[in-house]
């Protein structure tokens, strides 16, 4: 059974530790998913705002593609310029001051299909024009599995989610998608790559090919450890970590520290009777990040919430206390680099706008 809501995150509660520490997160979801079953359907400014208002010192966020609040009309490859205008409104209610110091949504990560090649051009000029002052990059989302979609337990009921530009094996060894992505780096945009565990190695080449392209590695590179892989951790974490290892060599790559709270992870926190606590938390993901920061180094890493979709596993302030008990070893400078500074300069967020 699947125990995930609010009142099931309630029952754990803890202290914030070092409440001072300033926090940007560079990594998280705005929608209104009306007809999904899936737990924390809405995630609008509000619910937000609710979590990073929960003690930790948020500053500022970084809203990542979430394929919501797509145009309803017009050419397919245009309509996710919907979802820029709509977070660019969030941004801009947030910036009014009336909900605080937090500068929610301050950067913008909206989505485009590479594949278009030198077409995506016209849709990344839409995109600017939508959010001209917070814009930052695109998702284009490359998740692909030999074993077909993989299921999230949602309510103990398994759904075989796919993406939407998931559309193959190989598309960052493809000529067209390459060709985008150069489109992309001229335009002085970044790129988040979403994907699993057995395709870093085709990202650590790519990412060669396009070394003027800032790329934004999302949830520690995709681990997988359900269905086909659950059980097998002698055969994939070696792949993971060989695969981490190819693309901390290149320089036009950072990493995000997170994403461990979704299903696919195989960790399990979302089927307790009572939520994991941070300490507990630590402990379980210390492995992964340090591995992480051991080969991308503290000044190209981050710490990410990954909310809501992390959120079925932990409450917001359990999650970051987690992050704050694991960084107790490093020095203020290092920690400040994984909390907030390297997310400010990777997505230049200005507070001011």
């Amino acid at each position: 059974m699947t125990y995930v809501g609010k009142e099931w995150l309630e029952l754990t509660k803890e202290e914030i530790l070092d409440p001072d520490l300033p926090i940007c997160d560079p990594h998280h979801h705005l929608w209104d998913k009306r007809t999904d079953r899936a737990p924390y359907h809405r995630y609008l400014l509000d619910e937000l705002l609710e979590d990073t208002g929960s003690g930790h010192n948020v500053l500022s966020t970084v809203f990542v593609e979430a394929e919501s609040m797509f145009r309803a009309s017009g050419p397919d490859e245009f309509r996710s310029v919907g979802e820029v205008e709509f977070v660019q409104g969030t941004a801009a209610a947030s910036a009014s001051g009336i909900y605080g110091d937090i500068r929610a949504a301050a950067g913008i990560v909206g989505s485009a299909n590479l594949n278009l090649g030198e077409g995506v051009r016209p849709v990344l000029e839409a995109l600017k024009a939508a959010s001209p002052n917070r814009i930052r990059g695109i998702r284009h989302r490359l998740t692909w599995d030999p074993h077909g979609a993989l299921p999230e337990p949602w309510n103990g009921a398994y759904e075989p989610r796919v993406t939407s530009q998931a559309s193959g094996q190989g598309q960052m060894s493809d000529s067209k998608f390459r060709e985008g992505a150069q489109v992309l780096a001229e335009m002085g945009l970044s790129l988040e790559g979403w994907m699993y565990f057995h395709q870093l190695t085709e990202l650590a080449e790519f990412a060669k090919s396009v070394p003027d392209l800032k790329i934004v590695l999302n949830h520690i590179g995709g681990l997988l450890r359900i269905g086909p892989y659950e059980g097998k951790d002698d055969e994939t974490i070696p792949v993971w970590k060989e695969g981490i290892a190819a693309v901390a060599e290149a320089p036009n790559v950072v990493v995000k520290l997170g994403g461990l709270g979704m299903p696919i992870m195989g960790f399990g926190w979302h089927l307790r009777e009572v939520p994991i606590g941070s300490e507990e938390l630590a402990e379980e993901m210390a492995p992964f990040l340090s591995y992480c920061i051991e080969q991308f180094g503290v000044d190209r890493s981050m710490f990410e919430s990954n909310f809501p979709v992390d959120k079925v596993s932990f409450s917001y302030h359990v999650l970051y206390n987690a992050f704050k008990m694991f960084s107790s070893g490093y020095t203020d400078r290092e920690r400040s680099a994984l909390f907030y500074d390297n997310a400010m300069q990777v997505y230049r967020v200005d507070r001011n706008q």
